[in-house]
């Protein structure tokens, strides 16, 4: 499995906006291939409430960046949610644990 890792800086003020276009572009990724789900926190932090971790889970890399990214999905995605961020976040990727506790 994969991890996709983003911080996602939201513009301040427009986080109710944020959480309801993300509501409505959630469908978009989770019905897609490779798909194992997904989870938005916000940070807690005083002053940083702006702030969102999104974590999604993939079975290989590629679903994430060949088939969603390649995907007319991922186009209304990208209507939907880009325009919030600034800067635009760094998307990462992880495998498997390498310590658990």
């Amino acid at each position: 499995m994969i991890l996709e890792s983003a911080l996602l800086d939201v513009l301040p003020g427009q986080e109710d906006d944020f959480l309801a276009a993300f509501a409505e572009a959630k469908p978009l990724i989770a019905g897609r291939a490779g798909f194992r789900g997904l989870e938005l926190r916000r940070c807690l932090d005083e002053g940083r409430g702006s702030r969102f971790l999104l974590q999604v889970r993939w079975e290989k890399l590629t679903d994430h960046t060949e088939g969603f990214r390649g995907s007319a999905e991922y186009e209304r995605w990208r209507e939907l949610l880009h325009r919030f961020y600034a800067p635009f976040p760094v998307v990462e990727h992880y495998g498997e644990p390498v310590h658990r506790a």
